[in-house]
């Protein structure tokens, strides 16, 4: 809704957030991968080294130190519902008064440069030691993050896009974007390499190698060997395979333990079975004839009740017969009875009918004998008039 100005509705930063994280899953949903919003967990933005380097780098320079202010509440707020880094480039999804898509892209890293950057590193005592432990020394990461010539870009090696509607360059979405990485650099300090088209481990490469490791380490018989490091660190090491230390002692063999005579267990004497007695065979009675008892008494009696329940049967189906007739007998007449009202509801309404059909021919003959009448009595009056 406009006022007049050409100004947008104000939309709430929780209704923003929403439609943005919906359009940021849509759109990571596609690509193929999964969204990486920027989530800032307290007031400051950056909290490790990298992180802090990165946005004291970038508000050192005069053309963004006064723009970037802008984009910090979009960050707190979680205004940044994505943010993917990949080679020389940042795409993310800023959530305003619609969801707008900012690219940032980065210049490739000299090759001179990033070479004086290794022999740099290679060269500083303290790096080596640290590596052993899987760290950067302080010097090394200061040389990395060195204004003049290190990693960090330079404002001409940044190029600045947005979809939004602003006409500066540098618009609150894309200063939001830029802290953003800050954060992310915070999590993962390897993307830092990443974005210039490097590669970290070539630094590991360059400082573990034979002249540095006596430097570093001091004498040459130390308990790890070339091969070691490079088994930790995976790098191809061309160090002499001499070594100082002379051959180990041979392991000592154990003796073989005796074993032990098997105890002599006495045989147990065979207890003979008592034999269980044969069943006897009970003999089952023959079940006593009808002939044999009482001189057929037993039969007769259950003749009678064989017929007694047969009659009882046939009885009780009679009555079933009896009871369904009546049943049958009962809607018959409830249909008869049911039909003539039926039809003496038709005979009362159509003789309704004809009365008040009746009744209107005989108001209407009323009317007209009415109307009749008056006409006589005008024409008598008319006619009595001529005579006088």
């Amino acid at each position: 809704m406009s006022w007049g100005y050409g100004y947008r509705e104000y939309v709430p930063v929780a209704q923003r957030k929403a439609q943005g994280s919906w359009y940021a899953i849509e759109h990571a949903r596609k690509q193929g991968r999964a969204v990486q919003p920027v989530m800032i967990r307290g007031k400051k933005i950056a909290t490790t080294f990298w992180g802090k380097a990165w946005c004291d780098h970038l508000e050192s320079y005069s053309d963004y130190a006064n723009r970037l202010p802008r984009g910090r509440t979009y960050v707190r707020n979680g205004s940044v519902v994505d943010l993917a880094i990949s080679a020389g480039r940042v795409e993310a999804l800023v959530a305003g008064s619609d969801t707008y898509e900012v690219d940032i892209r980065i210049d490739r890293l000299t090759a001179a440069d990033w070479k004086k950057i290794r022999n740099d590193c290679s060269a500083s005592i303290d790096s080596l030691l640290d590596l052993l432990g899987g760290k950067f020394s302080a010097g090394v990461m200061t040389r990395l993050t060195r204004r003049p010539d290190g990693l960090f870009p330079t404002p001409k090696e940044i190029k600045l896009d947005c979809s939004c509607p602003d006409w500066a360059t540098m618009c609150k979405h894309v200063a939001a974007v830029l802290y953003g990485v800050g954060a992310h650099l915070d999590q993962r300090p390897e993307l830092l390499f990443l974005l210039r088209h490097v590669d970290h481990t070539e630094l590991v490469s360059e400082a573990v190698s034979a002249g540095n490791l006596s430097t570093a380490l001091g004498e040459p018989s130390s308990q790890l060997a070339g091969e070691d490091l490079g088994a930790m660190f995976g790098i191809d090491l061309d160090v002499s395979a001499d070594s100082s230390t002379g051959a180990a002692a041979p392991a000592k063999r154990r003796s073989p333990a005796k074993k032990k005579p098997a105890a002599t267990s006495t045989p147990k004497k065979a207890v003979p079975r008592k034999k269980s007695a044969p069943k006897k065979s009970v003999a089952k009675k023959p079940e006593p004839s009808g002939d044999a008892v009482g001189n057929g008494v037993v039969s007769q009696k259950a003749v009678k009740k064989k017929a007694a329940g047969k009659k009882a049967t046939k009885k009780k189906v009679a009555r079933k017969k009896v009871a369904r007739k009546k049943v049958a007998k009962k809607s018959a007449a409830t249909k008869k009875t049911a039909a003539p009202k039926v039809v003496v509801k038709k005979s009362v309404k159509k003789k309704a009918a004809t009365n008040s059909t009746t009744t209107k021919t005989v108001k209407k003959k009323a009317a007209r004998s009415k109307v009749a009448k008056k006409k006589a009595v005008k024409k008598k009056t008319v006619a009595r008039q001529k005579r006088s």
